[in-house]
């Protein structure tokens, strides 16, 4: 079965790497999600834009496929320049994304989902919201999509922003509100972007940088995974228990 993983947020999920800085990956065991089926991996992985290129998620793919041994999925939805606000339940973006993932629910089972958002909530009035916003959503597909003990991988936005706008150097309050999301919520993790460097444009993640963040991505989703593991194997021991009692 392959294990797929849903991509949503803005550019920076979608992914902004100009194609001809890394090398590329080339794996027939990383496949991504098109009109329905899975086709190997190729960049753009999110083609949302004309100008789409690497994305974080590539390197996490190959990086869970060489711990895993298994196909890996890719479900891209993520769009670039979008706010929380467009993400709502009910919007076309949250609508689009869950139909793309019961789609891949069909022949795959979705291990994660993979987030990456925030820039279009640095103004004043936005980011003080964006916690209360954000957990909704994730609640909201954790819900429509019965993800309840699946990861939820939150990444930061890069120190470089501030030197693009004024409305931007508001970064850190929308990573203050990532990290509390991860804390407070269950099976939901936060990924520093701290050290990663940008495109010329101060605004996008450089296909190195996206290299290493979805490395720093998987670092954070096995932890999560791995705790996922021992509820399973304690409720299958419960399960034995409890069988054995009735045999009795």
């Amino acid at each position: 079965m392959i294990h797929s993983f849903l991509l949503i947020g803005q550019s920076n999920m979608a992914g902004r790497g100009f194609v001809d800085e890394v090398e590329p990956i080339k794996n027939p065991e990383l496949k991504v999600l098109r009109n329905g089926r899975w086709q190997t991996m190729y960049a753009p992985v999110n083609g949302d834009r004309s100008f789409s290129g690497i994305c974080l998620a590539e390197s996490f793919a190959l990086k869970y496929h060489e711990t895993h041994g298994v196909t890996v999925g890719l479900i891209p939805c993520a769009d670039g320049g979008t706010c929380l606000d467009q993400w709502r339940e009910g919007g076309l973006l949250y609508d689009h994304a869950v139909m793309q993932a019961r789609l891949a629910l069909r022949t795959s089972t979705i291990a994660g989902v993979l987030w990456h958002q925030g820039e279009g909530d640095c103004s004043d009035d936005r980011y003080p919201l964006y916690q209360e916003k954000f957990t909704h959503i994730m609640n909201s597909l954790r819900s429509d999509l019965d993800l309840y003990d699946v990861p939820f991988i939150l990444g930061g936005l890069g120190d470089f922003l501030k030197l693009r706008s004024e409305v931007l150097a508001n970064y850190p309050y929308v990573n203050d509100a990532l990290k509390k999301i991860s804390q407070d919520n269950p099976m939901t993790g936060f990924v520093s972007a701290e050290g990663l460097t940008s495109n010329p444009d101060n605004l996008h993640f450089n296909a190195k940088s996206l290299r290493e963040f979805g490395l720093r991505y998987y670092d954070e989703f096995e932890k999560y995974e791995d705790k996922n593991k021992v509820f399973e194997e304690k409720s299958d021991m419960d399960s034995a228990i409890r069988s054995e009692m009735e045999l009795l």
